[in-house]
C-alpha cells in the first residue's frame, strides 16, 4: 500500500489562506450594515393624527362576550 504524499500540503494550505482572506474581504465589502437612525430634537417632532380620538372604537377580541 503506497504512503500518502503530504509534501504539497503545506504549499496548498499556504496558498489557500490568503485566498480565503481575500474572498472574505470581498464579501464583507459588499455587505450593507444597519445604519442607526439620526437623532432628532424631540421638541421639533410633530404628531400627525389622521383620525379624531373620540371617533375611534375599541373592538373586543372574539373570545370575549360583548
Amino acid at each position: 500500500m503506497p504512503q500518502l504524499d503530504t509534501s504539497t500540503w503545506s504549499t496548498t494550505i499556504m496558498a489557500m489562506l490568503p485566498t480565503l482572506y481575500l474572498i472574505t474581504q470581498l464579501k464583507l465589502l459588499n455587505t450593507n450594515y444597519y445604519q442607526p437612525p439620526l437623532t432628532k430634537n424631540p421638541n421639533l417632532q410633530t404628531h400627525n393624527i389622521y383620525w379624531q380620538p373620540e371617533w375611534t372604537k375599541t373592538c373586543l377580541p372574539h373570545s370575549q362576550p360583548q
